[in-house]
């Protein structure tokens, strides 16, 4: 239990770490690091969406063809 509950507070530390930086450099009218990190935010969001899309992809395209040879081989 210990080991799934103590990531969670590193995450939280780290958000509270970001906001703080991204606070202190919009008041210095600096607009380029909050972009980025926005950026890189979303890209971490989406990464693990789009690995498993080619996964499931490539998993279909793999079933479907081992299934039209199966057909071929029974029907052969």
């Amino acid at each position: 239990m210990l080991v799934l509950v103590s990531p969670v507070v590193d995450t939280l530390a780290q958000c509270a770490m970001c906001r703080a930086t991204l606070e202190n450099n919009l008041s210095n009218g600096k607009m380029g690091i909050a972009a980025g990190i926005n950026t890189g935010i979303l890209y971490l969001f989406f990464a693990p969406y789009l690995a498993i899309g080619v996964i499931a992809f490539f998993w279909y395209k793999t079933s479907k063809k081992n299934a039209q040879q199966l057909k071929r081989t029974l029907a052969g």
